[in-house]
């Protein structure tokens, strides 16, 4: 179980130093009771506006210590940065109004940019109309806040107001209205509008300010009116040639840009660093790789940004002598220290395979319990690394010994525990995660909670996966995409294309992984020429070339609907052939549709394109045990052994009571291993009453029949399914997770047992969810 407990925001060094400072920390240190969440009491600063702050235990401080209102306002500030979760927010301005502080503006204002920080812009922006006279500090707060947010038309308005009603807006202020301008798709007339304020106010020479708007045009993408800037600045210094390059970057001029980049004036490593970015954005990593070497020899030392991109070069191109040089350069430069640098280097290890090295970078920190912010950017990398290596459970311990050190847990280790908790198919691990999210006051991550959505879809939980998407406080793409995606992998195809279309009229535009789930939907209800409307929309309506996961799923699209020959032509035609992943959904519909030599054809193309894949030899083998070619099977079987091939051994596993039991074909090596074989031998004969028959052809090897039928009644599936149902009390849903694609004898049987002990058995194997429930499967006997 994962210890929920939750440290206090961390004390600003020297803040203790004065006897006012001391009085402030004693009034921290009271006991406050836990923030109730998500449906906060009310509680009135001045009797008319609620917050979510906490119920106090105590009767109210008398009057605040003399000049206690000064150095409480340096507390807000101080802990700005480091304070990141509503309950630490909530636990200052419970000190403030105790302290007796609520009704003082600067206190509200230092408030004000705590709640933003939190990313909760509603309370803040509640404390914001309570503030008497409002300068231009609590205006730019707010604003930034909204920015961040992503309320970047909330945002523009504020501003407007601000212009009609409150003092002149400084640099930082229209930074951040032109950070909106860019939120709202670029709104070119809104920017411009800022600039020719900025004209008319005779701030035209401010550097700073103009770089802003330098800075908005390229992002926008309005080029011209980038270089038009550019030209005209009288002033310009290495952030405003940087910026230019970047515009030449996001052009795709790469060539432009290196030869603005050799004409710039500051050729500092800020330049070198922009430069080789630029070509890591555009998928460039050789080039950035090639830019690299050329600083090596003749530009600027590296610093701790260098290092990071350089080692993201060294994961992408997966090239582990070149990140093991950078880890050396590192080391002789003083670099190592560096929380961001080791981050990047537990990263690259991670990423090129090699979690024993990142987790030596990660345990070689002397600093792992300091509790920091930047600290916890080292535990989020690991908890990331062990994630992307498939070590779920280290990935979960990692986490918890977070909590028991005090390590600040952000969004993005959430995001990743709550793919340890997908991938390995853990649903009470992956609820405790969701609890985390809740109590430290992270609802509002639009990606977090589609994370959190996808852990309950890829856990067999379909219901709690969309009721987290219905409870979510904010939406994106991401979002929807997860919740369109968790209904398609389920076999609800009507529903996931329902949400897909509800999704185009909330405005949201989809994106590419948003298509991949809908052409799946239509394939699994096998609406041809809808896949083909999706497919051509796609193209032509939101600009999203075709990437091989939609070829795939049209290659589905056409298998399903039994048109094989359409499939294996659009292959051909689309170029794709090279792909063994098309070759495989075609396979699926030739063992559906029961065309053999198809079949065999198409066995025949991927182990041609996967030679050491031992699937392939499998698929293959099934077809020539089936129609009982002893002699073809066994080739098979000797070509593997030369070459070397291993079958990956099949494993299924159930959690039952927040333990997880695996179980491999034949396996005795469980405990209760002679109750679930007794079990599930009676359970055998009964489904045979009920018309179940073994599907002994599937057996590769030539053996007497009851020798056949023994091998397939205790494949790994069939024991953890026994074992889920002796294990649970009636009723209970039953949930499976195998690392392979469940055999056919044992979906077959499946379907029986849910029929016979009325429970609804949900499987997920290695390329979807099988939902059965009185007999029949979600997947409609197609998988």
């Amino acid at each position: 179980m994962l210890p929920w407990t939750i440290a206090s925001p961390a004390t600003p060094t020297g803040f203790s130093s004065s006897p006012r400072g001391r009085s402030l920390l004693r009034l921290l240190r009271r006991p406050i009771a836990t923030l109730p969440l998500p449906s906060p009491r009310p509680f009135s600063l001045t009797g008319n506006a609620s917050f979510p702050t906490p119920v106090l235990r105590s009767s109210p401080h008398p009057s605040p210590p003399e000049d206690a209102t000064t150095d409480f306002v340096r507390l807000l500030k101080a802990s700005s940065r480091s304070v990141k979760s509503l309950l630490d927010a909530g636990l200052l301005h419970s000190v403030a109004v105790k302290a007796g502080l609520g009704q003082d503006d600067r206190v509200r204002t230092g408030l004000l940019r705590i709640y933003c920080g939190c990313g909760r812009v509603d309370l803040a922006g509640k404390l914001f109309d309570e503030i008497r006279e409002r300068d231009v500090l609590a205006w730019t707060l707010l604003i930034s806040g909204r920015a961040r947010a992503g309320q970047y038309r909330e945002g523009l308005e504020m501003f407007a107001a601000m212009l009609a009603e409150g003092p002149l807006p400084n640099r930082f202020t229209l930074s951040c209205v032109l950070k909106c301008c860019v939120g709202c798709g670029g709104d070119l007339g809104a920017g411009k509008s800022v600039h020719g304020w900025v004209l008319r106010n005779g701030t035209e020479f401010d550097v700073v300010l103009l770089n802003s708007v330098l800075d908005f045009y390229a992002k926008c993408g309005a080029f011209a009116c980038t270089k038009n800037l550019f030209r005209t600045m009288n002033e310009k210094d290495a952030i405003s040639w940087n910026i230019m390059i970047g515009a030449y970057l996001r052009q795709g001029d790469i060539d432009g840009s290196m030869e603005l980049f050799r004409t710039s004036p500051y050729q500092d490593v800020s330049s070198w660093n922009t430069i080789i970015s630029g070509q890591m954005e555009h998928g460039l990593h050789a080039i950035a790789l090639q830019i690299l070497h050329t600083m090596v020899d003749m530009g600027p030392r590296f610093n701790q940004f260098t290092f990071s991109t350089a080692l993201v070069i060294a994961s992408r191109l997966t090239m582990l002598d070149l990140g093991k040089q950078l880890h050396c350069q590192i080391l002789r430069t003083g670099h190592a220290g560096d929380v961001f640098v080791r981050s990047s280097l537990i990263d690259m290890y991670s990423k090129c395979g090699d979690v024993h090295a990142s987790s030596s970078v990660f345990s070689g920190s002397s600093e792992h319990t300091d509790g920091t912010v930047t600290e916890s950017i080292s535990f989020s990398a690991m908890v990331a690394g062990y994630v992307q290596n498939g070590m779920s459970e280290e990935a979960l311990e990692l986490l918890r010994d977070m909590f028991q050190e005090g390590v600040k847990v952000d969004q993005f280790t959430l995001t990743s525990a709550a793919a340890a908790c997908s991938d390995a198919g853990i649903l009470e691990q992956g609820m405790q995660v969701h609890c985390c999210v809740v109590k430290l006051g992270h609802v509002f991550d639009a990606f977090l909670s589609s994370a959190i959505t996808d852990m309950y879809a890829k856990c067999g939980s379909l219901e709690d996966a969309r009721k987290a998407f219905d409870d979510s406080r904010v939406t994106n793409v991401v979002l929807w995409t997860s919740i369109i995606g968790s209904y398609a992998s389920h076999g609800r195809a009507a529903e996931a294309i329902h949400l897909f279309e509800q999704m185009s009229e909330e405005k949201i535009v989809p994106n590419e992984i948003s298509f991949v789930h809908v052409l799946s939907a239509c394939a699994h209800a096998g609406l041809v020429g809808k896949g083909h409307a999706y497919f051509k929309s796609m193209q032509e309506d939101h600009g999203i070339a075709p990437s091989v996961e939609h070829y795939t799923c049209m290659v589905d699209l056409l298998g399903r609907a039994g048109l094989l020959d359409r499939a294996k032509d659009f292959i051909q035609e689309e170029g794709i052939s090279n792909y063994p992943v098309v070759w495989r959904a075609l396979l699926s519909a030739c063992r559906v549709h029961s065309d053999v030599e198809m079949a065999s054809w198409v066995c025949e193309q991927l182990v041609q394109l996967e030679p050491c894949e031992s699937g392939h030899y499998i698929l293959l083998s099934n077809i020539h045990a089936s129609r009982r070619k002893w002699e073809e099977a066994s080739e098979l079987r000797r070509m593997m052994h030369e070459k070397g091939v291993r079958k990956r051994p099949g494993q299924s596993w159930i959690q039952i009571r927040n333990k997880v039991h695996t179980f491999m074909v034949g396996d005795k090596s469980h405990p209760e291993a002679a109750e679930i074989y007794s079990y599930l031998e009676s359970l055998i004969g009964r489904l045979k009453e009920m018309g179940y028959a073994s599907r002994t052809d599937l057996v590769l090897h030539d053996v007497e029949e009851e020798q056949r039928e023994s091998i397939l009644n205790f494949h790994s599936e069939k024991l953890a399914v026994a074992y889920g149902i002796m294990s649970t009390p009636k009723g209970i849903p039953i949930r499976v997770m195998k690392n392979l694609r469940v055999c056919a004898d044992c979906h077959e049987a499946i379907k029986y047992i849910s029929q016979a002990t009325c429970r609804e058995i949900i499987l997920r194997d290695a390329y979807r969810f099988h939902r059965f429930s009185n007999g029949k499967c979600s997947c409609g006997d197609y998988w």
